[in-house]
């Protein structure tokens, strides 16, 4: 361990000014050998650029250690998998050359699909599909639309925040948003978009054992703890297994929508190479 602390120290102790690391050099033209593992040669060259730039020697050391640790692990576990492979398992080129061209194609398609994929889903489309495949859309949770406050219990003109989250009127709305910016520790006011039941209930201590009958059997909602109040106005719900409304649906539906258009590019783009290799008599079976 000592020497290979003193060939460490030796290799860091070259002038950061004008010099390499490593500027040894064998007759060859290769660096000198710093490690080895059976027939596996570790370079000086091979270390170049693993220490950042104005690393103390105490942190080039360490890095330098780990580095040729690391390498030695791999190299060792390396052999021991060569030796006790069979040939067909140990021939990678195949896997490799599978695994470019699936590179390559990637990026092309992905480079295809940036400049030609058309992503403008107009609602006549969305409402469209979401007819002819209504019966595709099935809830698999309960939803609502909710209005909901958490509120500290000494908080200001308390009895009219519990008036205006029942309200439906414009100007009780209007206020109920106000008094929310201002004092409300959570809220949620948008009662015209569909959320989770279970999103609902990971913000608002709600105990319930049925859910279903809870959403039937409850609109207005005033709970406690020992510090906060929650007010809770039920405007909708749906239950799971349900057809699920499209305005639940629409985000999902365009990408649906999206997704098609971009399977049939790709397969027009794979059918024009085919029908071009055709026409130009490059494509041949022996």
């Amino acid at each position: 361990m000592r020497k290979f602390s003193l060939i460490l120290l030796s290799l860091l102790s070259v002038s950061l000014c004008g010099c390499s690391w490593f500027g040894k050099r064998t007759s060859h033209g290769e660096g000198e050998a710093v490690a080895r593992v059976y027939d596996y040669i570790l370079l000086e060259e091979d270390l170049t650029g693993i220490v950042p730039q104005g690393a103390s020697r105490q942190d080039s050391i360490a890095i330098t250690s780990n580095f040729i640790e690391n390498w030695i692990r791999q190299k060792v576990v390396l052999h021991k998998a060569e030796r006790n492979l069979d040939e067909e398992k140990k021939n990678v080129e195949k896997k490799l050359e599978e695994y470019r061209n699936s590179l390559v194609t990637y990026a092309y398609e992905t480079e295809l699909i940036r400049q030609k994929l058309d992503t403008v889903v107009s609602d006549t489309e969305i409402q469209d599909y979401y007819e002819k495949n209504k019966n595709n859309f099935e809830l698999k949770d309960n939803i609502i639309r909710v209005i909901y406050l958490k509120l500290k219990k000494n908080s200001p003109k308390l009895n009219k925040a519990k008036e205006w989250y029942k309200s439906s009127i414009p100007k009780d709305r209007n206020l109920l948003h106000e008094y929310c910016v201002q004092y409300a520790e959570n809220y949620f006011l948008d009662d015209a978009t569909w959320l989770m039941f279970d999103d609902l209930l990971k913000e608002i201590p709600i105990k319930t054992y049925d859910k279903e009958q809870f959403l039937q059997n409850n609109r207005n909602i005033e709970i406690e703890d020992s510090s906060s109040i929650y007010l809770v106005s039920i405007k909708g719900f749906m239950i799971k297994k349900s057809t699920s409304p499209l305005s639940f649906e629409r985000n999902n539906i365009r990408n649906l929508i999206i997704n098609q258009r971009k399977l049939a590019l790709l397969e027009k783009m794979e059918q024009q190479a085919y029908d071009e290799a055709k026409n130009e008599g490059a494509l041949e079976i022996y």
